[in-house]
């Protein structure tokens, strides 16, 4: 034992010694008493909490929308008691968290883990969609580059296949063609790029490319009528700004009424979607 190792315990000794005196002799009252137990260690408010209180704390600033706070005690569990009976809500909950502050990087990281760690969990149906929804809410505009729709597209495409009977298929389903809608639109974003630098035979590639792997675009109209037009030899009118498209997404409201689902959810709600 070190010198001041053995200087503090003699100081806790000393201490608690005293306490017992002043309790026994009645010269003070009870908060002053907890206050000196507490002090050396020994009181009602010492000691570690329990990964419950932890959990039920995380989860009241969780609902509140108080995120960051609620990470902390997610995080307080994962550390100090990784085998409790709470740790799996703690992992989840901590993605869900970084997930509702838009820290979709962070979030989508300890979503993985979880998988991982987890396989035959029931939850992951709910973090593969979690997964997916990290990379779509990361798509960007039409011009910018498609990386984040098309891993969303694979993600969504993943879940579905894994659990076609899962309460997020349809939600993934609709997503999966909104993300794919997306990088069509690129796709003629690109066309109307090479038309605009005179490299019509790239353009053609691209429009038939566009048409043969998004069949169902909203931008088939255009790019149909404008591929007619290359493959028919018609001189193509160089304003090429009139066929780039004005929406980087499909309206999400309006696009997702016909699968009978809900919109994005609020960014203050709580808990895995409908």
């Amino acid at each position: 034992m070190t010198f001041l190792q053995y200087n503090c315990r003699l100081f806790r000794t000393c201490v608690l010694t005293l306490v017992m005196m002043t309790a026994a002799t009645g010269l003070s009252g009870c908060a002053t008493l907890d206050t000196m137990l507490d002090w050396v260690g020994f009181g009602k408010g010492s000691g570690s909490e329990t990964p419950e209180a932890l959990a039920m704390k995380g989860m009241d600033d969780f609902n509140r929308g108080k995120y960051s706070a609620s990470l902390k005690s997610f995080a307080e569990i994962k550390d100090r008691f990784p085998f409790s009976e709470v740790s799996l809500l703690a992992e989840l909950k901590a993605a869900d968290a970084n997930y509702y502050m838009d820290k979709f990087g962070e979030a989508r990281t300890l979503y993985e883990e979880f998988e991982v760690n987890h396989p035959t969990n029931e939850a992951v149906p709910y973090v593969l969609f979690q997964i997916a929804m990290c990379y779509y809410r990361q798509i960007g505009t039409h011009d910018r580059d498609p990386g984040s729709a098309q891993n969303a597209v694979h993600a969504f495409e993943r879940l579905n296949r894994a659990y076609p009977r899962s309460p997020y298929f349809v939600e993934a389903s609709a997503r999966w063609e909104a993300a794919r809608d997306f990088l069509a639109q690129h796709e003629f974003f690109v066309a109307t790029f090479y038309l605009r630098t005179d490299e019509d035979k790239q353009a053609q590639r691209r429009l038939e490319y566009l048409l043969a792997t998004y069949p169902t675009a909203s931008v088939k109209p255009q790019a149909t009528d404008l591929l007619s037009k290359l493959q028919s030899g018609q001189g193509i009118e160089k304003t090429w700004r009139r066929f780039v498209p004005t929406v980087s997404l499909p309206d999400w409201d309006s696009f997702v009424s016909a699968f009978g689902i809900m919109s994005d959810r609020p960014a203050g709600s709580a808990g895995p979607p409908n």
